[in-house]
């Protein structure tokens, strides 16, 4: 499988690497600009009300936006075969690497934490494929785990 990975590797910039190895550095991603493709392969988790409708509506949180990015970056460094690539801690918003299992085809996800109207935050968090044009629904399960395990840092401390 490696010797697969590794062949096209040649042709895939950043297939048959580890971590964000041979992966353009993401710049800062302005969320209320966000185009999505029109191939199937991405997922977006966000505010009701977000720009381009999210496939997941996200909750807010009753806790301060940075104490919020914490807890996300925690969680999401939590995950499998999970690194940062690049974070902007004064725009609250990381993006991330993660590698399929097998062969180690990469995935972006961007993690954008946000003020909400009533002083608490809220979060959004955009998962893609690099390549393909379907992922199987992939980027979508990793939202629903990435949110279970935000939604379990956080409420546990609003439940103290």
């Amino acid at each position: 499988m490696r010797f697969a990975a590794a062949l096209l590797g040649r042709f895939l910039p950043g297939l048959g690497q580890q971590g964000s190895a041979g992966l353009p550095l993401p710049e800062l991603l302005d969320v209320s600009r966000l185009s999505r493709p029109r191939s199937p392969n991405t997922a977006l988790a966000a505010p009701a009300g977000f720009q381009p409708p999210p496939d997941i509506v996200t909750r807010d949180y009753d806790a301060a936006p940075e104490q919020v990015f914490a807890a996300t970056k925690a969680a999401a460094l939590a995950q499998p075969r999970t690194v940062l690539q690049r974070e902007f801690t004064a725009a609250l918003q990381a993006h991330y690497v993660v590698r399929s299992a097998m062969v180690g085809f990469p995935d972006l996800v961007m993690l954008q934490v946000l003020s909400s109207p009533d002083g608490g935050s809220q979060v959004v968090i955009w998962s893609r494929s690099v390549y393909g044009r379907s992922d199987f629904g992939v980027n979508r399960k990793r939202l629903v785990a990435w949110l279970s395990a935000i939604d379990a840092m956080l409420l546990k401390r609003e439940d103290l």
